[in-house]
């Protein structure tokens, strides 16, 4: 057995350590370029802390995910600043976006260069300017990931700018910034969260560690997601996710995803919808799709296995067989504030080019089983179906 394990160089967690990052920075850094969501004052409580220790704030903000033309304006305006640091400040587009223009400032050439799928591969020599992932929701694990996800508009398709160089060096998690979440959106991430543990356990590039992280992640996530969206604050629900969050993206990071986020990138690239809402919306078919097919070849073997101790977790019933997961998770879908994928703007239309893009997709390398068209057309066509 081989296999490499990496993840964020330090990991500081806990309820209001956001008022404490300048105790976290090098002591030298004065000049921080601010990355964030559409809101740049949305969460004062971090700024504030940087700027009462006189430290020279350049802030871009994000609105909606990040496309290359939007990136490559930020590290033009980085560039200009000068920044000693990094931080990126929201949602997984923020830190997404952080994460890109950090790289970019230490390497030389276009962003196009480095994509992988539409541009041509170039590999990532030089590590990223110091950088720092401050989460304000609890789903897409970027801020312990290697990768930020773009949209190329030209292409109509969501593609990765990857490298070990992207890990971010602090990943400062603190849940009191996601008390306020709106329900659906607390939904969508909290089940990106939960998707990505998931995808991640079941992988076939998954590893005894990734495995751990992952099943602690999914057990969080299962037991707190429809606390975390409700109408009272719930802080152990909001931890939880955010610890969810968290080893989703370490487990991603070293295990691959599968088939749900391999439809969602190129899907996501062709329609404007929120990507953990795009993955709840696919999640039963692909499952149910992947269940069937192991269970005709392989109703012995080790991902049957794998997906009877998902129905263990998730339903903390030591007797669950692998069945017993797609009915509790089809039962969750319809309590969570969530859209269908129709209801997100795909159409039947969209299905050839949806399934001829999802199989050149990195994620649909570590699904459990191969997929062929025929499969991938059937999942689509089934999710449009779900009401």
């Amino acid at each position: 057995m081989q296999f490499t394990f990496a993840t964020a160089n330090a990991v500081h967690f806990g309820p209001g350590i956001s008022k404490k990052i300048r105790e976290l920075l090098p002591s030298e850094v004065n000049r921080i370029f601010l990355v964030t969501g559409a809101q740049t004052d949305r969460h004062p409580s971090p700024i504030d802390a940087l700027r009462q220790n006189e430290i020279a704030i350049e802030t871009f903000p994000i609105a909606g995910e990040p496309s290359t033309s939007i990136i490559q304006s930020a590290v033009d305006a980085a560039r200009a600043f000068d920044p000693q640091a990094i931080i990126g400040l929201g949602g997984g587009s923020a830190i997404d976006a952080g994460k890109a223009v950090a790289i970019l400032l230490a390497n030389p050439g276009n962003l196009v260069d480095y994509l992988e799928g539409v541009g041509s591969g170039k590999p990532i020599e030089y590590p990223s300017l110091p950088y720092m992932a401050i989460p304000t929701t609890a789903g897409t694990g970027s801020e312990v990931t290697r990768n930020s996800v773009l949209s190329v508009p030209g292409e109509r398709v969501k593609v990765s700018l990857r490298s070990p160089h992207m890990v971010p060096r602090w990943a400062v998690v603190d849940p009191e910034l996601t008390y306020e979440l709106p329900a659906a959106l607390a939904a969508s991430t909290g089940m990106d969260a939960f998707i990505q543990c998931l995808e991640a356990y079941l992988s076939r590039n998954a590893n005894p560690i990734s495995d751990g992280v992952a099943l602690e992640g999914l057990a969080r996530a299962a037991r707190s997601l429809k606390a975390a969206c409700g109408e009272t604050l719930d802080r152990e629900a909001k931890a939880d996710l955010c610890v969810a969050s968290l080893c989703g993206g370490m487990a991603l990071a070293n295990a691959k995803l599968g088939a749900v986020h391999g439809f969602a990138g190129p899907i996501g690239g062709m329609i404007d919808a929120p990507h953990g809402a795009l993955c709840a919306s696919l999640l039963l078919p692909v499952l149910r799709t992947n269940f069937d097919i192991v269970m005709r070849r392989e109703p012995q073997g080790p991902i049957s296995a794998k997906f009877d101790n998902v129905a263990r977790v998730i339903t903390r019933n030591p007797a669950a067989k692998g069945s017993y997961a797609l009915a509790w998770i089809e039962a969750l879908l319809k309590e969570l504030p969530l859209p269908t994928l129709s209801e997100l703007g795909f159409s039947s239309d969209g299905i050839p080019e949806a399934v001829s893009k999802a199989v050149q997709s990195s994620s649909m390398q570590g699904n459990p089983i191969d997929l062929a068209p025929a499969d991938l057309r059937e999942i689509l066509q089934d999710a449009l179906e779900m009401a």
